[in-house]
């Protein structure tokens, strides 16, 4: 396996900031210029690199995923555009290594929701341990509530944590969960204040990295075995459908339309 260290690529992101402990507890804060993260093509292109990254680190021993200022994904930078096939290529094989590359990581991941996650909640949902603040919502935004198929990831994440009908009431019909809700319902695991969130998760992550190397890789990797069948039998085909319908509501000027 290919190896790097954290020095080689702390600095690579310009929307992840990477901290990482004695214990082996990597902290990743996503932003954007160190506020709220706006997600658009080079956040979605960094993290599906990321995971790599922090995947080849023999040095990580549990991740830490947050976000910066009052939302975990809340605002979209994308604005209208035009859906070629070309460009959509490239959105299904960002999208896919997204997910794919996020379940691949061989150490436990906490989620740390510091506020909404309406756009691509999936990334804190497929974590291993998921904190909420009490002022966390989840939705999704982009997708069908606005004429598109929810077909990146987060039509399977939803009906498999919350069962299946409830999953596709919310997906069909826009709703938001507030933080409590998504706990009785089994999307999150604890809610906290936001001043106790980080200091919760670090202690959890800290009771994490106390157990030996193999044993936390080998858990991570049992937990996520049946995960990555799910995500890999339905993503690639979700983002072909998503792709279909896009072009048709984004039509391009090159296509005819």
């Amino acid at each position: 396996m290919l190896v790097t260290r954290l020095e080689e690529y702390a600095a690579k992101y310009n929307h992840v900031k990477l901290e990482r402990d004695d214990l082996g507890i990597l902290v990743a804060t996503m932003h954007t210029d160190g506020h709220d993260l706006v997600w658009g093509h080079d956040p979605e292109e960094e993290l599906a690199s990321l995971w790599e990254d922090i995947a080849r680190d023999p040095e990580n021993r549990v991740v830490v995923l947050t976000g910066s200022g009052e939302t975990f994904i809340d605002k979209e930078g994308f604005g209208g555009m035009s859906v070629t096939p070309e460009m959509w290529h490239r959105i299904h094989f960002t999208g896919r290594r997204l997910i794919m590359s996020h379940l691949d990581i061989e150490i436990p991941m906490i989620a740390a929701i510091n506020g909404p996650a309406t756009i691509h909640s999936e990334i804190a949902l497929l974590c291993d341990i998921t904190l909420a603040a009490q002022t966390a919502v989840f939705a999704d935004h982009p997708h069908f509530s606005n004429g598109l198929v929810p077909g990146d990831g987060i039509q399977v994440i939803y009906p498999l944590l919350m069962g299946f009908n409830r999953g596709r009431y919310m997906l069909l019909t826009g709703q938001h969960i507030p933080a409590d809700e998504a706990l009785s319902l089994g999307l999150i695991n604890e809610v906290h204040t936001s001043a106790d969130l980080m200091p919760r998760a670090m202690e959890l992550a800290r009771q994490l990295a106390a157990k030996p190397n193999l044993t936390l890789r080998s858990t991570r990797n049992l937990f996520s075995q049946q995960i990555r069948r799910m995500f890999q039998d339905n993503v690639g085909y979700g983002l072909m459908a998503e792709g279909l319908a896009a072009m048709d509501y984004w039509p391009s000027d090159d296509l005819g339309n």
